[in-house]
Parts: structure tokens; C-alpha cells; sequence
């Protein structure tokens, strides 16, 4: 049978053994053998408690601690029988009753009732207490405990295996410490049983040698007595043991090294401490009659550790300085990895002032639990994996300032100060505060104090937290930069993501008739113009269709929209009517005749006169569409889409701008709002 097969049946037929003790007689050489076995078994817990780094590296303690006790008390079942039965319960008792205690019944009662007390009133009942209190803390934290490993995984500190270990580490430490919550009692319950075995075996050994041996009653007190003791002495010393082992285990902090090697460092950090120590032990030993040798001995062993120190912190401090010098002398530590570690920029990350560095709290509602829920809310939205956003301080920021930085490059910065919310109304003269404009809309507010957050809504005002303008930017920024956040290897993992379900289409496309470069090029255009790429499967059947034709990346763009023609129009559509502005025809014809192909896509070609007055009469019907409440979108010629859109958004901004075959395909109620002219020129 091997090892592993061993400790497998070990502990069944441990247990199985001990409940046979409760109703076998043993003979006196095993019960010897088997209390040996407890003393060194207990003794081995103790030390095992004292070594371990942290508690769930000995989980298995709360079993344990269950396994040993029923041992001991089916020892002390088995020495009972033999006490009262035989008058003899085998050497190692007799050896406690007679050598340990001297023979003497009142030196035996008084180390028995220590024992007790020490067990049972000082190490039993504060093990318990900080088991119940460790029980309890550690239910509590999961939560935040658990947010906070999500915070990471979030921010992209750790990753998928990592968190999955913490969670799990969190769930086995809670159990842990419930199981000790109970074991706790199973050591109090044990140092009770072991006073009431003791009274019962005094008491029915003295009747028995008194009515059933017809012992003088001296010398059935003198043999009972001294067995009794022994036996209690015997099963108290593994039950002290043990007690000892619960409470090191239930205030065992996580540490980064064993109990002895952690409380030598600790004890030993501070010099001063110990000269102050071994001074005042050498002055005490000056005291009239007071034994010299013994605390002049301690303080010297104190004055000496403390000289050693000394020296200590002396060659570390040198170690230190030829440390630095070295580094200072040339950047022989600085490997490619490391450089290129530190050279890594991330694709989004968030600067905070330190005085913001509370939004970071760890809560359910922080920062960084916010951004994992954008992070899903854009991947719905858009068909894009935001890559993880990186949160750090900066001490260069101003105060209550925050920055917005994609690959390195600031494209945003707002403050959100402490202690105040955003009170975004009108009619906010009646509040405190500087006012503001709010970074997205440009909504007119204050920052208001957060205790007056009821008054501000009272006022009408729409009171937004510091967080939720902080996420509120930053999804405005995503989705503004949305085509610059898709790199190719987000391109290739959403691939394969469609090849799971459609591989037929992404076979035949990538590749085949286009590159993953040329692909990502497509979706980026896309996403420039606001079109979301959630359905990937379609796209792809129509970039198949379009590239047996041409890979012109104009002509991919257009067939991609021509197939998510009902999305983009739902999209501008509001309550199922679809505003729209449209061209002038003969202004619309002049355009189509002034396209041009060039490096960049087509290009209108017309009279800087006509295009100016075309551009301001657009922009016009815009305000005026905007003014009734309402927003438009600009119709025009298929072929002509894409130029007019560049035009259009090199002047005025991000303006949607549609083809008829994608409004009228859409099953939308179309209303017209305007006509596009170039009157300006023509009367000129």
C-alpha cells in the first residue's frame, strides 16, 4: 500500500479505534503507548501552530482539534475502567501520581487545580472569545474583501487565476474561522469533562476500596487518590496543549515568516527598548537583598542583544549606501525586461490628485467597481472590449483635478472636490459655490457641500456625485476615442469570438480576402462614426461580399453600414420618427460631380464659396432642429456619403450623416426638417 494510500486510511480508522476505547478494555501497556501518542501528538499541533505563516495554512486544525479531544476523552474512558477495576491504570500514570506529584495528594490536587484553572478560566475562554470576534470580523469583510479583489481584477492588477485564488482564499478563510468559532467550545467543553471524570474517579475509586476491596479508608484515599490525579494530570497536560494551540492559531495574524522568526524581528526593532530593559535589570540587582546574579545576568544577555543591534543596523546602513552608489554608477540592473516594463504605456489610465484618492475606498460604489461596470456597459454598447483602465496619483495635479489619458496622451481633465456633489440646474443661485460647467454636456452647475444635497434638490437641481462625474467623462472619452482603443489583438480575440459560433464566415474572409490590419481598419471607421460592431457575423458576411469585389477600405465601410442600416437608423431615431435634413438636388448633383478619389477616400471638389454657404446653412438647420428639443441627421446620395460626412465633421464636429438606401430600408416614420441650400453663392 503507498504513502498517499496510508494517510488516506489513516485518520477513518483513527477515529474508528477511538470510539472502540469508549466500550474495549485495554490492557495497561497500550494505554501507556496510546497516552504517549496524545502528549507527542499534542506537542506536535503546538509547534505546527507555531510555525505556520498564516492560518489556512493549517485549515485542518479545526478537524483535528475534534479528533484529539475525543481521543483524550476516550482515554480518560479507558483509564477509569482500569483505575477503579484493577487499582492500576499502567506506568505512565503511576509514574505522574508518584514522581511527577511526589507522592503527595495535596501537591497533586493543588498542580491538578493550576492546570485547571490556567486551561480553563485564562487560555480556553480567550480562545474562544477571539474565535467568536475573528468569526464574526471575517463574515463582514467578504464583501469589501471580495469587491475589492474584483477592483483589481478590474484594474488590471491581477488576473483571472489570481482572482479566482483570492476568492477562493477569502471563502476557505471564513470557514476557517467559523470552524474555529466551534472548535473553540469543543476545548471548553473538554477542560469541563475532564474536572467531572476527575471528581467521579475519586469518588467512586475511594468506594470502591473502601466497600468492594475492604481497604483501610487511608489507604484507599492514598491509592485512588494518587491514580486519579495522575490520570487527570496525564489527559490535562495534551488538553493545556492544546488550548495553547487554539488560542496561537485564532490570534495568528498573516505574516511573511514563522511565530519565532516574526516575534525575535519585532521584539528586537527597537534598540532603545532594550538598552532601557537590561539598564533597569542591573540597577534592580543593586537593590539591598535582592539576588545579584540573576538580574545582572538578564540585563547583560538585554545590553548585549542590543549592542548587536547596533552593529547590525550599521552594516545594513552601509549595504544600503554601497547599494545606491552601485545603481548610481550605471544602470547595470536595468535589464531589457525591466526597461521595457517600465517603457509599457497603458491604453487608458486615470490620474488622481492625492486628494482624490478616496474615490479609490474599495466599496461597492467606488471608482474602480464603476469602471468594471462601464467597462460592461460599453461592451454592450459598442461591440468593444475597453482595455483594463490603470488608476493612479499624481502628486504634479492640481487639487480635486483629475486627468484622462489614452496611450500616455492627455485627452481629458476635470476636478471633482472633496466633500462636495454636483448640483446641475438653473436655477442655483440660492446654493453655494463656484459655478461650473459640467464636462460632458456643459451643463450649467455647483459644486455644492455633500450635506447640502438635500437642500440643492429641494431647489430642482439634479445632484450627481463626485464618482458619476468621473465615469460619466470617461465614458464620453471611450466613446469618442473608441476607434483608437481597438488594437489589433482586440481585433483577432473578437474574431475568434465569432468564429466560435460562425466559422464558416471567418474562414472565408480572414485570410482569405482580408487581413486582420485591413479588418481592423473597417471597424475602426465604424466606430469613428459612432456605429456599434456588436454583430460582428453580419459585418463580416458583407466585408466577404464586398472584398471579392474590391478591398477599397471606402467601399468595405459602406457595405458594413449597408448591412447595419436598421441599427444606425434606430439609433437617431426618437420615438420611432426619424428627423432628417436633405440636399438641395442641384446642390446635391454639384457635389456628386466635384468627387474625387484620393489617398485618404473621396474628396469633394467645389467652389470654396458654394461649400462655406452649404456648411452654414447646415449648421443653422442643426441649431434649429437642437432649439425644438429634437436632433436631425443629414441624408444624402450613397456615393456621396462618406465625403460629405468627412466634410462635414472636419468643420462642425461628429454629425450623423446617412444614405437614403440605409434611412429608407430602415422601417422607420421619416419627417423632414429642412433642406441643406448653398443660396449664399447663387445669389452672390
Amino acid at each position: 500500500m503507498k504513502a498517499r494510500d496510508l494517510g488516506k486510511m489513516a485518520v477513518p480508522v483513527g477515529v474508528v479505534g477511538i470510539v472502540l476505547l469508549l466500550v474495549v478494555p485495554l490492557p495497561a501497556w497500550l494505554l501507556d503507548l496510546l497516552i504517549v501518542v496524545n502528549i507527542v501528538g499534542s506537542l506536535v499541533i503546538l509547534l505546527t501552530t507555531m510555525y505556520v505563516q498564516r492560518p489556512l495554512d493549517f485549515s485542518v486544525f479545526p478537524s483535528l482539534l475534534l479528533i484529539a479531544t475525543l481521543f483524550r476523552l476516550g482515554l480518560n474512558v479507558a483509564s477509569t475502567r482500569l483505575v477503579l477495576r484493577d487499582g492500576y491504570a499502567g506506568e505512565v500514570i503511576g509514574a505522574f501520581g508518584h514522581f511527577v506529584v511526589g507522592g503527595s495528594l495535596i501537591i497533586g490536587l493543588v498542580i491538578f487545580l493550576i492546570l485547571v484553572v490556567i486551561q480553563f478560566v485564562v487560555i480556553t475562554n480567550g480562545a474562544g472569545r477571539v474565535a467568536e470576534v475573528g468569526a464574526r470580523f471575517t463574515l463582514d469583510a467578504m464583501p469589501g474583501k471580495q469587491m475589492a479583489i474584483d477592483a483589481d481584477l478590474n484594474s488590471g492588477l491581477i488576473t483571472e487565476d489570481q482572482a479566482r485564488q483570492r476568492r477562493a482564499d477569502v471563502a476557505a478563510e471564513a470557514d476557517f474561522y467559523g470552524a474555529m468559532d466551534g472548535g473553540s467550545k469543543f476545548v471548553k467543553g473538554d477542560a469541563i469533562a475532564g474536572i467531572i471524570i476527575t471528581i467521579i474517579n475519586l469518588v467512586g475509586g475511594i468506594a470502591i476500596g473502601l466497600l468492594q476491596r475492604g481497604m483501610p479508608i487511608s489507604e484507599a484515599v492514598e491509592t485512588y487518590s494518587l491514580l486519579t490525579i495522575g490520570d487527570g494530570l496525564v489527559t490535562q497536560i495534551p488538553a493545556l496543549l492544546l488550548s495553547v494551540s487554539t488560542g496561537l492559531i485564532v490570534t495568528r495574524a498573516t505574516a511573511e515568516s514563522d511565530l519565532g522568526t516574526s516575534a525575535s524581528k519585532q521584539l528586537g526593532q527597537s534598540r532603545t527598548s532594550l538598552v532601557i530593559a537590561g539598564s533597569a535589570a542591573v540597577a534592580l540587582a543593586l537593590l539591598p537583598g535582592m539576588p545579584k546574579l540573576p538580574f545582572v545576568l538578564t540585563g547583560a544577555v538585554l545590553l548585549f542583544a542590543a549592542q548587536r543591534m547596533k552593529s547590525n543596523e550599521a552594516k545594513a546602513a552601509k549595504e544600503v549606501l554601497l547599494d545606491a552608489a552601485i545603481a548610481t554608477v550605471g544602470p547595470a540592473a536595468d535589464t531589457p525586461e525591466k526597461l521595457i516594463e517600465e517603457m509599457r504605456v497603458s491604453a487608458l489610465e486615470i490620474l488622481l490628485a492625492p486628494d482624490l484618492v478616496d474615490l479609490v475606498s474599495g466599496s461597492d460604489d467606488d471608482l474602480l467597481a464603476r469602471i468594471r461596470g462601464l467597462r460592461r456597459k460599453i461592451a454592450l454598447d459598442l461591440g468593444i472590449v475597453v482595455p483594463p483602465v490603470r488608476t493612479r496619483d499624481s502628486v504634479e495635479l492640481p487639487s480635486a483635478t483629475y486627468v484622462l489619458r489614452i496611450s500616455g496622451v492627455e485627452v481629458a481633465r476635470g476636478e471633482v472636490p472633496p466633500g462636495r456633489v454636483l448640483a446641475l440646474g438653473d436655477d442655483l443661485g440660492s446654493l453655494p459655490g463656484t459655478e461650473v460647467h459640467e464636462p460632458v454636456f456643459g451643463l450649467p452647475g455647483k459644486w455644492v457641500p455633500a450635506e447640502m444635497r438635500f437642500a440643492a434638490e429641494m431647489t430642482g437641481a439634479t445632484v450627481v456625485d463626485r464618482v458619476s462625474v468621473l465615469i460619466t467623462h470617461l465614458s464620453s472619452v471611450i466613446a469618442e476615442n473608441a476607434d483608437r482603443l481597438l488594437s489589433r489583438e482586440d481585433v483577432r480575440v473578437l474574431t475568434e469570438g465569432v468564429k466560435q459560433v460562425n466559422p464558416a464566415v471567418v474562414d472565408e474572409l480572414v485570410p482569405s480576402l482580408l487581413t486582420l490590419g485591413e479588418v481592423q481598419r473597417v471597424l475602426q471607421r465604424l466606430l469613428s462614426e459612432q456605429v456599434p460592431i456588436r454583430d460582428l457575423g453580419r459585418i463580416y458576411e458583407a466585408l466577404t461580399l464586398r472584398a471579392k469585389v474590391s478591398t477599397d477600405a471606402e467601399g468595405l465601410v459602406e457595405a458594413a453600414r449597408g448591412t447595419l442600416a436598421p441599427a444606425i437608423t434606430a439609433q437617431h431615431a426618437r420615438e420611432g420618427v426619424l428627423r432628417v435634413m436633405t440636399l438641395d438636388p442641384v446642390l446635391e448633383q454639384a457635389l456628386l460631380e466635384g468627387l474625387r478619389p484620393g489617398d485618404q477616400g473621396t474628396q469633394i471638389l467645389l467652389d470654396p464659396n458654394r461649400l462655406e454657404a452649404m456648411l452654414r446653412s447646415f449648421a443653422g438647420l442643426r441649431t434649429t432642429v437642437e432649439n425644438q428639443g429634437s436632433t436631425g441627421v443629414l441624408v444624402c446620395a450613397p456615393a456621396l456619403r462618406p465625403a460629405l460626412r468627412s466634410l462635414i465633421s472636419m468643420h462642425h464636429g461628429e454629425a450623423p450623416v446617412l444614405s437614403y438606401s440605409e434611412v429608407t430600408g430602415s422601417g422607420v416614420k421619416i419627417e423632414a426638417v429642412g433642406v441643406v441650400r448653398d443660396v449664399e453663392a447663387i445669389a452672390a
